[in-house]
């Protein structure tokens, strides 16, 4: 990629960030209609986490791909192919009929979706070469994700009140068509110097993976677990023939040597541990005060924004901290807020008492904005450049995958507990969820004090020596004629 001027440099940050509110907006505003969603097409709880997980499912099956495809054929060519068929795909969410297709199409979304975070990631890491430089780019990244929690709810729920659940889907129109149209126009081309060849075989093990776990969790409440154990087995089977399939390759889909960084398989931990609890916590939030409170969702959307204008806040003050200061303490405030809001309505029941609600929300806001830059920046910033498209990937993946699990689990606790009165028995149904999402967020405190240390970051030096001593390999001698 040329150098840019700085001027062209913020240009084509704002495009990406375009391509993340997008997206980010989508989800955010699309939980605040669940309950308007459930009503009109009368559908379960196990139906409203499939309008969900149907798109982070298919998203985190497919980011990978997308990243290494990126790095092959172009980074520009792939992320403006994202942006049509995310655009193309909010269209037919909007005409969905009934829930089947609703969840066809959301499917839709999610490829052109999988073609845009990672890409966008990976044209700012080569876009923002300077590493303090980078970090506040990415800190900026982070801040866009604030925004659509701020916005989202907010929006959502105006929308769902005047118009309808499915006007959500329009707001991507104009932004997509705006972020295609500045993309053509701005943003340089680049590739990887060597990029990866395509892995089909990784690729179907990891659908395998993530579908059969996702659909054995979601749907185990309801049909029971003699019906979900073979789609357990599919996943464990999948799971380690993708660790054993994979190292054998020279070019796998899934590069498992970046394991072998403690801040990087850390970061992976800590993005799927903090997206969980993100999507458990907007799952449960939604379902309380529309159902249980009774607001309508413009007002669950104000309700939500002690959580989200931290996240607003506190996402830029994370990536400068982590560009003067380093990831540990952006992660050890996330995961004590985290912790101490999931404790807050597990032990307290927060939900019982406005000030309560609001303190639980606000710490919760604070965590996940705290997170969000250091997964970022460590995943990406001890690794090669040529493959920046698939590191960028694998975080992006876990974020994905986190997402999806935390909607099934928690949406799987919750059904199981409801009883005949849903007002009367939301609240101790949950109680398990919360402190699952607890539990989450002491896994980033504890992971983020672990693999941010001197040991952590001499085992990402080696491994970033390894993986660029495998990138330089000698061409192949010719052939004498003689011979």
């Amino acid at each position: 990629m040329p150098e840019l001027s700085h001027r062209r440099r913020m240009l084509v940050l704002a495009i990406c960030c375009m391509s993340l509110l997008i997206v980010s907006l989508d989800t955010t505003a699309l939980n605040v209609a669940l309950p308007a969603m459930q009503r009109d097409l009368d559908t379960t709880t196990s139906g409203l986490q499939w309008t969900i997980d149907a798109y982070t499912l298919v998203l985190a099956s497919l980011l990978m791909l997308a990243g290494s495809t990126a790095d092959r054929i172009g980074r520009k060519r792939v992320f403006m192919a994202g942006l049509a068929v995310f655009t193309a795909g909010s269209v037919l969410c909007s005409l969905a009929p009934n829930l089947e297709l609703l969840v066809v199409f959301r499917m839709v979304q999610a490829v052109g979706g999988s073609m845009l975070n990672p890409v966008a990631m990976s044209i700012i890491t080569n876009t923002f070469t300077d590493p303090r430089e980078r970090a506040r780019a990415i800190g900026v990244w982070g801040a866009v994700v604030g925004i659509s929690m701020a916005a989202g709810p907010l929006v959502g729920g105006l929308l769902v009140q005047s118009v309808g659940w499915r006007a959500i889907f329009w707001l991507n129109l104009p932004v997509g068509l705006a972020a295609f149209l500045l993309t053509l126009r701005y943003v340089p081309e680049s590739r990887a110097p060597r990029a990866r060849r395509p892995d089909p075989v990784g690729q179907l093990l990891v659908i395998a993976l993530f579908g059969a776990l996702t659909y054995a969790i979601i749907e185990a409440p309801e049909s029971g677990a003699g019906p979900v154990v073979p789609f357990a087995v599919i996943a464990v089977a999948a799971l380690l023939a993708l660790l054993w399939y994979e190292p054998r390759r020279d070019e796998p889909l899934i590069d498992l040597r970046f394991f072998r960084s403690a801040p990087f398989s850390g970061a992976t931990v800590i993005a799927i541990s903090a997206f969980a609890a993100l999507g458990g916590f907007l799952f449960l939030s939604t379902l309380y005060l529309q159902n249980v409170r009774g607001l309508d969702a413009l007002h669950a959307g104000l309700w939500m924004l002690p959580m989200a204008v931290p996240t607003f806040l506190c996402a830029p003050l994370s990536g400068r901290l982590v560009g003067s200061r380093g990831p540990r303490i952006s992660l050890l405030v996330a995961g004590a807020a985290m912790t101490a809001s999931g404790v807050l309505f597990a032990a307290f029941e927060a939900e019982t008492s406005n000030a309560t609600l609001l303190l639980g929300y606000a710490l919760f806001g604070i965590g996940f904005g705290f997170v969000n830059a250091p997964i970022t920046n460590t995943a990406v910033s001890g690794m090669p450049r040529a493959q920046a498209g698939v590191a960028a990937a694998v975080a992006s993946t876990s974020r994905q995958l986190g997402s999806t699990l935390g909607v099934a689990v928690i949406g799987a606790v919750l059904a199981a507990g409801i009883g005949s009165s849903y007002r009367r028995t939301f609240v101790p149904a949950a109680r398990p969820g919360w402190w699952i999402l607890a539990g989450c967020g002491l896994a980033v405190l504890v992971l983020g004090l672990l693999t941010s240390g001197r040991w952590a970051r001499r085992t990402a030096e080696r491994t970033a020596a390894s993986l660029e001593t495998a990138e330089i390999r000698p061409a192949p001698e010719p052939a004498s004629k003689g011979a």
